[in-house]
């Protein structure tokens, strides 16, 4: 009976490796390698057919931007970042996943295999969702421990389709919602990262002029850029393009992954920044601020759900359950202004605002009937448990009773003393 295993293939030095291993030291017959599209660049799937060709492999492209990008929505909705950056990597992973077990399950593959180390966080995402089916999971890096120099003799001693294992200093993962580099002289908190390392982002300072930008939502969804529908996709791709160009996006960080360790990465999403941006302001107008405060609850969880790879999990799909209520009321347009690295809201407009103009405005007398002597007796219950366990605090380290003079106290802030 022949033994096929399905690997999460990029043509990279470590995935290029795995192939005679998983035939070499785990006796599989065949390989087939799987490349999902999630955005990146049209070379990195040039370098994977060509890679596979040379190693005689049987070779799968399969087109998930759109699975993708609706995810990255759904995180929009949740106004998802992690410890301060939109998640990109962390979102896409399970959407490969997915898209590699089924090519497996097509073809009958008894395993799934990828290429990360044991030190990162991808290989719990990946198997995450590769472990709830009954197919073998394999990691040939992390289970041989294999180094990077010992990846590089062996591909020249099997003369591999690779260059020498020269893929750049950087370590760089790019996809519709992110581009992250990391590696080499970036490990070093106190290296100051050159220009070079950006792609997506021109330098802020260098960025010159302004620009408006108006987003339109639908039940926390983005659907239009200035005034026009634009599918997921493509929108994505505008806006990267487009906030790129004012420097916008930019994220440097020590990171704390899912095994305990720190890391410096560096990461680039001018369209993750405006739609989040954008998104917020929206919430800020529609809801109320009860709504507000435990909506933060609702992202935060979602977020670290989310960067763990977990974006199935019953947790997510209850938290998607008070989205799905929530946002309904987050429809509307936001407008943005792009300038010098910076993206913030200018405007906002929606038929469900919890605002009035002539409530707010210091011109008008009365709100809904309430005269403004009315807040009176408001101020002075406001702070009065503060001022009363302040004064008991002064009295036991004096040593005084004070009975009287907070009873004194008491009447000035408004009140009587109560009768026993």
């Amino acid at each position: 009976m022949t033994k096929r295993v399905a690997l999460a293939f990029s043509g990279g030095l470590d995935t290029t490796v795995c192939v005679p291993l998983l035939e070499e030291e785990y006796g599989y017959d065949e390989v087939v390698g799987v490349t999902v599209d999630v955005g990146q660049p049209a070379e990195e799937f040039d370098e994977a057919e060509e890679t596979a060709e040379a190693l005689d492999l049987e070779h799968y492209v399969v087109d998930a931007k759109t699975e993708f990008a609706e995810l990255c929505f759904d995180s929009v909705r949740a106004n998802a970042t992690y410890q301060g950056y939109p998640l990109g990597t962390a979102l896409a992973r399970p959407v490969i996943a997915e898209a590699i077990l089924r090519v497996a399950e097509e073809h009958d593959c008894d395993a799934l295999a990828h290429g990360c180390t044991g030190k990162g966080n991808d290989q719990l995402r990946f198997e995450t969702v590769w472990r709830a089916s009954d197919k073998e999971v394999i990691a040939p890096v992390r289970e041989l421990g294999l180094t990077r120099e010992w990846e590089i003799e062996y591909a020249d001693e099997k003369d591999l389709p690779v260059e020498g294992g020269n893929e750049g200093a950087w370590s760089i993962d790019t996809n519709l919602w992110s581009r992250s580099v990391e590696g080499d002289d970036l490990e070093d908190p106190t290296y100051v990262p050159p220009e070079d390392i950006y792609d997506w982002t021109t330098t802020p300072g260098d960025a010159e002029g302004e620009e408006l930008v108006e987003v339109g939502f639908e039940m926390g969804y983005p659907v239009t850029l200035n005034g026009e529908a634009v599918d997921s996709v493509s929108l994505i791709e505008e806006l990267n393009d487009l906030a790129g160009q004012y420097g916008v996006g930019r994220t440097d960080m020590m990171e704390d992954r899912m095994l305990g360790l720190k890391v410096r990465e560096n990461y680039e999403h001018p369209a993750a920044t405006v739609l989040l941006t954008a998104h917020e302001a929206l919430e800020q107008l529609v809801f109320t601020k009860a709504e507000r405060d435990f909506k933060q609850q609702i992202d935060d969880q979602w977020a670290q759900q989310g960067y763990k790879g977990l974006v199935d999990s019953p947790l997510v799909n209850s938290l998607e359950g008070y989205l799905d209520a929530g946002q309904e009321k987050v429809t509307g347009t936001v407008t943005v202004k792009l300038q010098g690295g910076q993206c913030r809201p200018v405007a906002r407009d929606s038929e469900y605002g919890v605002y009035s103009e002539s409530a707010a405005s210091f011109n008008t007398e009365t709100v809904d009937g309430i005269e403004q002597a009315d807040a009176t007796g408001v101020a002075k219950y406001h702070g009065f448990q503060e001022r009363l366990a302040n004064r008991v605090l002064e009295n036991v380290k004096t040593g005084e009773d004070g009975e009287e003079d907070d009873e004194e106290k008491l009447k000035a802030d408004g009140g009587e003393p109560t009768e026993e």
